[in-house]
């Protein structure tokens, strides 16, 4: 199998499992026990905590841990919504965000909320002067991605930050990811809140996190318990969240020899697409784009077709996100960079991990290459193409 779909979720690192195994048979004590023995998961959940802030020079007590991404994004939006509503009741986000930020805002709206939803421009980048329009008196959340899931694009971050600051806005990112992809500074970046999930970066999945800068006013969004100091209830996730912070520890320490690597290889396949696949273009940009991202669209194909025939071929790759790679509607994101509907439904994401080899990247290649060719060979769009063209 050559597995190229990392962007859906990775596999859990061998030292990631190593790490968590003792917590489910031997250490397995409730951490909120006043004994020794569940002291022993306490300090499993500090050390974890640590890890994480260091990775984003946060502080400690400013990471609490979810069920992953989309409860992140959940919380963020909807505590920071009740939290401020006397404020205001306006929110900004973008087009292009995950559905765990768009459908919240859909939510959101039902609940007399407005939201300000911001194009992008056609390689996925908002416009900052456009951001700066969008503000107004009651705006209390500006919400936008670090990194676009399906095209790769890195948004300007630290700008925006900027530009929430100057106008006392909070500024909540998803960085789901680009967290352990690339570096994050949140105090540089003036980011005010952050979304991230483990099954991105070779964790576990089931659990992530959400920083939260000291002082911002949030409820709780799961009642019933005092765990997380009293914001997020539940018994914590022991095995996860040791195995949440063995994987930022082992993303960090291999952050820059791994994006250099996979940059290499993301920019190969990209010029070998594009150089012997006729009619295909790039979605999302060659540069400030995440280092294992590529995303394409064939014209006069179904992008499902492409997935099935290279299925057969046990290659894995995707459509778009894998929240909705089960829709046959084209991707939001796709038709937000402008993209017309039938190039859209012709797209294929193929995402690279920390194993990927060339060897597999030109196997992949020569296999687009065949299953494209045949399907439009039975494509009555490309027999009309060709004829018109000559």
């Amino acid at each position: 199998m050559i597995y190229l779909d990392n962007a859906a979720t990775t596999k859990t690192d061998e030292k990631v499992v190593q790490e968590m195994l003792p917590y489910f048979s031997e250490n397995y004590g409730n951490a909120s026990s006043v004994y020794e023995f569940g002291s022993k998961s306490k300090l499993a959940i500090n050390k974890a905590r640590e890890t994480i802030a260091e990775a984003l020079c946060a502080q400690p007590e400013e990471i609490y841990f979810t069920a992953g991404g989309s409860e992140s994004d959940n919380w963020a939006l909807k505590a920071v919504a009740e939290a401020y509503r006397e404020k205001g009741k306006h929110i900004i986000t973008t087009k292009i965000e995950h559905h765990a930020i768009l459908h919240t805002c859909a939510y959101l709206e039902k609940e007399g909320y407005q939201v300000t939803y911001l194009d992008v421009d056609e390689r996925g980048f908002i416009d900052l002067g456009e951001l700066q329009k969008a503000i107004r008196p009651d705006t209390v959340l500006i919400s936008i991605m670090f990194a676009n899931n399906e095209i790769g694009t890195i948004e300007p971050v630290e700008k925006i930050g900027e530009i929430a600051k100057e106008n006392e806005i909070f500024f909540h990112t998803d960085a789901v990811q680009a967290f352990g992809q690339i570096p994050i500074d949140v105090e540089k970046m003036h980011i005010d809140m952050l979304s991230a999930s483990g099954h991105k970066l070779n964790g576990p999945k089931g659990v992530g996190f959400l920083y939260i800068r000291k002082g911002i006013k949030m409820g709780s969004f799961i009642h019933g318990g005092a765990q997380e100091r009293k914001r997020r209830a539940g018994t914590e996730n022991i095995p996860g969240i040791v195995g949440l912070g063995k994987a930022v520890e082992l993303a960090v320490t291999s952050m820059e020899e791994r994006a250099k690597r996979e940059s290499e290889l993301r920019d190969y396949l990209i010029g070998r697409v594009l150089k012997e696949v006729p009619y295909s273009r790039l979605n999302g940009p060659r540069e400030n784009r995440l280092p294992n991202n590529t995303n394409f669209c064939f014209q006069f194909i179904e992008g499902e077709s492409l997935l099935i025939m290279l299925d057969m071929k046990g290659i894995c790759g995707s459509s778009g996100s894998a929240c909705t790679s089960g829709s046959l509607n084209p991707s939001h994101v796709l038709l937000a960079i402008g993209l017309p509907h039938e190039i859209a439904h012709g797209s294929l994401r193929l995402t690279l991990g920390k194993d990927t080899t060339k060897e597999e990247i030109d196997t992949t290649i020569e296999a687009i290459k065949e299953i494209v060719e045949r399907l439009r060979d039975m494509s009555p769009l490309y027999e009309d193409f060709k004829k018109k063209s000559s």
